[in-house]
Parts: C-alpha cells; structure tokens; sequence
C-alpha cells in the first residue's frame, strides 16, 4: 500500500535551538502581509498619516534642545544640536519601536495563533522589517537638516569611512531589538506585569544611552572606582549607536573595535538564547496566554 503523500507536515521543534530558515522563507508572502499590516495600520484612521515620522522626532529633537541643550547646557561635541539629537534619536526610535512591538508578539497576537498554524517567528521578524520604513523616513530627515547644515556652511560635522558600517549598525540595531524582544514576549505570557515595567525599563534606558549626552563626556566621570564610560559602553546598544554619530557626525572618538565587535557577539549570544526561550514557549503558551 502507497503511503500517502503531503505538502505540508507540521510538527513540533525537538531541539530549542531549531531555527527552520526554510519555513520560514516558504512563508515570505505571510511575512509581507504582515509587514504591509503593520505600516498601514499603525496611523489609520490620523490626519497627517505617515507624517508622524516626521512630525515625531522633530517635537522629541526641539524639546531636547530646549531641557537639555538651553537648561541643562550638556554639550554636543562641537555638533549643531539638531543634528546630534537627531542622529541619536533616528537610531534608538528604531531599537525602541521594534523592540516594544516584539515584545508583544505573543499576548497582541493570541487570537491569530490560536487559529492558523505558521511560523511564530514570522511575527516579530515582521515587526523589525516594517519599522524600517519609519526609520528610513527619519533618517531622511537627518540628512535633510545635514544637507541644510552644510549648504550653510556651519555644519561642524563631517562623514568619515566609518558610515560604509551603516548597514551592519542596522543589522545589529534590529538583532539586538528582536533577541530582547522575544525573550521578553516569552516572558509576559506568564507574568503581564512584565509589560508595565518593560515600558518604564526601556525610557531609563535610553537616558543610559549616549543620546542626548556625548559618550566623550562621560571618561571622568566614576562610579565605585569604575569608569562611566566602561559601564556605558557594557550596554550593547551604545557602541552601535557611538559608532553612527562617529561616522556621520565625526562626533567625539570612534568607540574602538572591541567594544563595536562586543555589541556583535553580545546580539549574536542574545538571538540564541531568545530563540532558545521562544521555541519552549510557543509550544504551551496558549495555555496561559
């Protein structure tokens, strides 16, 4: 007797470290609804529509310009200050808003995995993927201000070979969010209070982030005999984003190698581990979601 033939077998991961790159590329068309999904619905139904991109940054630029720049007087490394807090701000809005969407990726779509079987990845590989149009729309606006600076002549910024790393910033932006991302939507399948302190977490985290501040400023400063700059540059995100501003702004010193190649191999441990815990708790989370 012939054994019947199927298109599509499903069953359950047997190793948590299992990542089927091929599942999830015969589900790329999935993938683009999503993504599609997310950009249109994020400002449906508003008045100005895609121009929250815009409109966003330069309101959070302008009041950092006024509490930290005018009041505060922090310095910014010799860089006019919209360009220094909007290559900052351009950078960590992507971390932010990709990591808070994945997240979620769990309790926001539980009505959808409880349904139809595909990928779970699918979902927050997505949310990376879409906020990249919200990035690009920033960083547009960056280079516009850039260009103003320049034609002006009073820019106080320059490129330098270091901004051919870009596309790898990008990469390690997006692998950073998506690695904290899954873990913590793992998490809060169990716990939702997570969810509360998460929001809270990531605003103290920013201000940990040289964003409004220049790294430089901080090598004199001491912590119970450690360094602030050594302590700063531990979070994975500030070499990453030390390293944009260095490359396009030629803003302060270039963070170094080490701690760039640190970043790398801490996004890398950090994806694996998240794989690791998304794949034990999609097997069950239904149960508790």
């Amino acid at each position: 007797m012939n054994e019947e033939k199927w298109t599509t077998v499903i069953k359950p991961k047997d190793k948590l470290l299992e990542v089927n790159l091929n599942e999830l590329w015969k589900y790329k068309d999935l993938i683009s609804l999503f993504i599609k999904r997310n950009i249109i619905t994020q400002y449906k139904q508003t008045v100005l529509g895609p121009v929250w991109f815009v409109v966003q940054p330069a309101m959070t630029v302008i009041m950092y310009m006024i509490v930290f720049g005018g009041i505060a007087g922090i310095p910014t490394d010799g860089v006019p200050r919209p360009l220094f807090y909007l290559a900052g701000t351009c950078m960590w809005q992507y971390f932010a808003e990709c990591l808070t969407k994945t997240s979620n990726t769990f309790v926001d779509n539980a009505s959808i995995f409880g349904k139809v079987y595909f990928p779970r990845l699918a979902i927050p590989i997505s949310n990376v993927v879409s906020n990249l149009v919200r990035f690009g729309i920033q960083l547009g606006l960056f280079l516009v201000v850039y260009a103003i600076y320049a034609f002006i002549g009073d820019s106080g910024a320059h490129f330098n070979w270091y901004a051919l790393l870009f596309p790898v910033l990008v990469l390690m932006m997006a692998g950073l969010a998506l690695g904290f991302g899954i873990i913590i939507s793992s998490m809060t399948t169990k716990y939702r209070d997570l969810q509360v302190l998460f929001s809270f977490i990531v605003h103290l985290w920013m201000y940990a982030t040289p964003i409004v501040y220049p790294l430089s400023q901080t090598k004199s400063m001491f912590w119970n005999g450690i360094q602030v700059h050594t302590l700063m540059c531990l979070n994975p995100v500030t070499p990453v984003i030390e390293t944009f501003k260095y490359g396009f702004l030629g803003a302060g010193e270039f963070v170094g190698w080490r701690w760039l190649i640190y970043s790398f191999v801490f996004m890398l441990l950090l994806l694996a581990i998240g794989v690791v815990v998304f794949n034990k708790v999609q097997k069950s989370f239904m149960d508790t979601v």
